[in-house]
C-alpha cells in the first residue's frame, strides 16, 4: 500500500512564517480555493509575490473568451496575501482586506494570466500594495491596488 502524505491546511499567515519556497508552493497551491480558481505560486520574495492562473476549461469566462473580472479582482486579493505576509512584523495581526480597487484595461487572453504583487509602503495598520495583471505575452491587462489591515498588539 502507498503511503499518502497529508498535508495540512494552513491560513495565509501561517504559509508565510515557511521559509522553504518548496514547501510553501506546495501548501499555498493545496489551498481550496487556488485549486479550484487553478492558481499556483509562482513566487515570493520581500515585499512580492506572483502567481498564475493556467486557464481551461473551467475558468469562468468573460467577454470574448476572456477571464472573468471578478476572478482577476480574486487574484488581485490572493497575490497581495503573498506580498504583504512577507513583510509583516511581530507585533501585527492580520485584520483582513480593508480595500481593493481594480482597473481592467484589455481583456485576459492566453493560457497564462500571472499576478504580480508589490508592497508599496506598510504602516502599523494598514499597508498599500500594487498589483499587475498579465497574459502570456506580458501585456497589461489590469492593475489593482489594496490595502490590507492589521491589528497591533
Amino acid at each position: 500500500m502507498t503511503e499518502v502524505k497529508v498535508i495540512e491546511r494552513a491560513t495565509a499567515s501561517e504559509l508565510a512564517q515557511l521559509e522553504d519556497f518548496a514547501e510553501y508552493k506546495v501548501r499555498f497551491d493545496d489551498q481550496p480555493l487556488n485549486k479550484m480558481l487553478g492558481i499556483t505560486i509562482v513566487s515570493r520574495s520581500k515585499g512580492r509575490g506572483r502567481i498564475c492562473l493556467r486557464k481551461d476549461e473551467n475558468t469562468p469566462g468573460g467577454v470574448g473568451g476572456s477571464v472573468h473580472g471578478g476572478i482577476l479582482a480574486a487574484m488581485v486579493d490572493i497575490v497581495m496575501l503573498v506580498a504583504v505576509f512577507t513583510e509583516m512584523k511581530e507585533n501585527q495581526t492580520p485584520a483582513g482586506t480593508a480595500d481593493l480597487s481594480i482597473n481592467y484595461l484589455r481583456q485576459t487572453h492566453g493560457e497564462h494570466i500571472y499576478a504580480d504583487g508589490r508592497v508599496v509602503k506598510i504602516g502599523r495598520q494598514l499597508a498599500t500594495v500594487h498589483v499587475e495583471i498579465t497574459d502570456d505575452d506580458g501585456t497589461l491587462c489590469a492593475f489593482g491596488r489594496t490595502l490590507y489591515a492589521f491589528r497591533v498588539e
